[in-house]
């Protein structure tokens, strides 16, 4: 899909971005068209890569899942080939959820989620520690969450 998004599809995304299980029929209701038109409305954006995937968000402490860690990345080797084999490497880890190259003094910035504090451990020893580039670490884990959002403003 190359056009702009008009009113009706941002309605269409806030209301899947809400719970992406709301049925078409229903979301058309709310937006002002009919089942078909937001099926075929979908399907566009979800085949012009506005919609990622659809997915369920689970609740990763009750599903065995208790520490959130954040890590940030500083490597010695700063070549084109060290960061995007660093980059490469480091997203194959199921434990990294998010892995982001960032400015400023340290070059990615991770989201880990594991059970505790030694699998972390035993991650940073025998998987962390061998990606490309020579990185040092600096970890930080969440002791309390106060918000985690995945919807936001389309424009």
């Amino acid at each position: 899909m190359k056009k702009k998004l008009d009113k009706f599809d941002i309605g269409i995304l806030d209301i899947l971005q809400q719970d992406c299980r709301t049925s078409c029929k229903k979301i058309g209701a709310q937006v002002g068209l009919s089942e078909t038109p937001v099926q075929v409305r979908i399907q566009h954006m979800f085949e012009g890569g506005y919609i990622k995937r659809f997915t369920a968000i689970l609740d990763a402490k009750k599903v065995g899942y208790g520490l959130i860690g954040y890590v940030q990345a500083k490597l010695i080797e700063h070549t084109e080939e060290s960061l995007t084999s660093f980059m490469t490497e480091a997203v194959k880890l199921k434990e990294v959820k998010e892995c982001y190259h960032m400015s400023g003094a340290y070059d990615f910035l991770m989201r880990v989620i594991i059970s505790d504090m030694d699998e972390y451990s035993q991650i940073l020893l025998k998987k962390l520690a061998r990606l490309p580039g020579k990185p040092h670490f600096e970890s930080f884990f969440v002791m309390a969450e106060g918000k985690c959002e995945t919807s936001f403003d389309v424009r």
